[in-house]
């Protein structure tokens, strides 16, 4: 497993999710982030937007991955947020939709915040979300 972009800071909890690049595989991710999103004590329309969000960043991913890829899903839990980032190898030349796209409208909807990166043959969606509300 090629190591994800965002370094681990010291005191969060960490979990690492390695799947087969393939749609039948979406649910283990999404089933993992609605259990740490629970365990922050986000608000169920916090925990089911979120998981929507992962969701399509994962399909964002899926269009442009390589044959027999390994999507690479890293979870960081602190306080008040959680961080999940997704990434893929990439086929040569694809592209990411564009910022301006209903996929990313979508996912900065859901989320406090995301961004992507996509270099060196890989692509990485990064989606920050922060409790909204007290424990």
């Amino acid at each position: 497993m090629t190591p994800l972009t965002t370094p681990s800071t010291t005191g969060d909890d960490v979990v690492l999710l390695t799947v087969p690049a393939d749609g039948g595989y979406l649910g283990v991710l999404r089933t993992a982030t609605a259990g740490l999103a629970a365990r922050l004590h986000f608000a169920l329309d916090e925990i089911e937007d979120l998981r929507i969000a992962v969701d399509e960043a994962c399909a964002m991913l899926l269009a442009v991955a390589t044959r027999d890829a390994e999507l690479d899903c890293r979870f960081a839990v602190t306080e008040d947020a959680l961080t999940v980032e997704v990434a893929v190898p990439t086929v040569r030349g694809s592209r990411l939709p564009a910022e301006s796209s209903f996929a990313w409208k979508v996912l900065t909807a859901l989320t406090t915040s995301a961004s992507a990166v996509v270099s060196d043959g890989r692509a990485t969606i990064t989606l920050l979300t922060r409790r909204s509300g007290g424990v």
